[in-house]
């Protein structure tokens, strides 16, 4: 069984419901069915019926709960709620609300109506993640918020029998020492929970223990001593990637190491490498990246990339419902 599948059977036993706002995309409207044919989650499609009938002739749509948000019952109460919220006038939050329904979707969860979105298979990271700071706002003692890649590698001679977090690929354009650490932290607890075993974190350079010498190299090594300092879990750097995973390489370059040919969870120094990583793993590689992910927000809203397909976003409907606290 990979590893999406061990996610979907820890989904079926969480009974959550998941918000998808983009009804106008057929994509996410077959995942909705499949993801309650299968036990995944309930599902929640924001929209009209009629219209969302007429695009989607062969979908099911008799177990999915639709909401309207022009005609709904809840649109009233909400307005009121967001206005209070935002500190907005009420016309301004009637406008978000029945303009942009991601705002919609943030707002059933925050109101406990939900326990999670995942949206962003026809819209911006920054369109999806922009209400949910706003509405949903980060974790308690989170420095920030990062969005990680869970990848799925069909060579299960690497990390956790093939399961890799990838982290940051889709926000943090260039997170100082600080923020990386906090990056690692999250990603640990995330690879915990989603695929169950123990992380090994590797903070990842082109330099393995001192090799090179560059600022950008100061900063991974800034960045794991924080995490050391302020984590349980195993985690080193500076490393390159091969000494990261690869055991007789390990032994070569950082032999002293608890981590280097063991990591589950890499930590990439920017979000340029994190993006390029992930993609160059997923075309050259064929692995199966779910994401991006998010961390760092109170309640789970996860972003899809625009060029998902329909087991994508069940994958990330399974996703966000383990995120979810129970």
């Amino acid at each position: 069984m990979n590893i999406i599948e061990n996610i979907k059977e820890k989904a079926r036993l969480k009974n959550k419901t998941i918000v998808l706002p983009e009804f106008m995309d057929e994509r996410v409207v077959k995942a909705g069915e499949i993801a309650v044919n299968e036990g995944i989650a309930n599902i929640i499609l924001l929209g009209n019926i009629d219209e969302i009938k007429k695009e989607n002739r062969s979908v099911n749509l008799d177990n999915i709960k639709v909401i309207d948000p022009k005609t709904s019952e809840l649109t009233q109460n909400l307005i009121e709620k967001l206005s209070v919220l935002r500190k907005i006038e009420k016309e301004q939050a009637r406008e978000l609300l029945l303009n942009d329904y991601m705002y919609y979707a943030c707002m059933l969860v925050k109101e406990g109506l939900a326990d999670g979105v995942v949206s962003g298979a026809c819209h911006s990271s920054a369109n999806t993640l922009r209400p949910a700071l706003q509405i949903i706002k980060t974790k308690e003692n989170c420095e920030l918020v990062s969005a990680f890649f869970l990848m799925d590698v069909p060579n299960k001679e690497y990390g956790y029998n093939g399961a890799f977090i990838f982290s940051d690929c889709g926000l943090n354009q260039n997170p100082n020492a600080n923020e990386l650490a906090c990056i690692a932290m999250e990603s640990a607890k995330s690879f915990k929970e989603l695929v169950g075993a123990e992380p090994i974190v590797a903070m990842l350079s082109h330099s393995t223990k001192g090799s090179a010498t560059h600022d950008d190299v100061n900063k991974v090594v800034e960045a794991t001593k924080i995490a050391k300092k302020n984590s349980e879990f195993l985690l080193d750097g500076e490393l390159q990637l091969d000494a990261a995973i690869d055991k007789e390489v390990a032994k070569i370059k950082a032999s002293d190491s608890f981590v280097a040919g063991r990591a589950n969870v890499l930590i990439f120094p920017d979000l340029d490498a994190g993006n390029i990583g992930y993609k160059l793993v997923e075309r050259l590689a064929n692995a199966k990246a779910y994401g991006p992910i998010t961390q760092g927000i109170k309640k789970p809203i996860n972003d899809l990339s625009r060029g998902c397909n329909v087991d994508d976003i069940v994958g990330a409907i399974a996703i966000t419902v383990v995120q979810c606290e129970d």
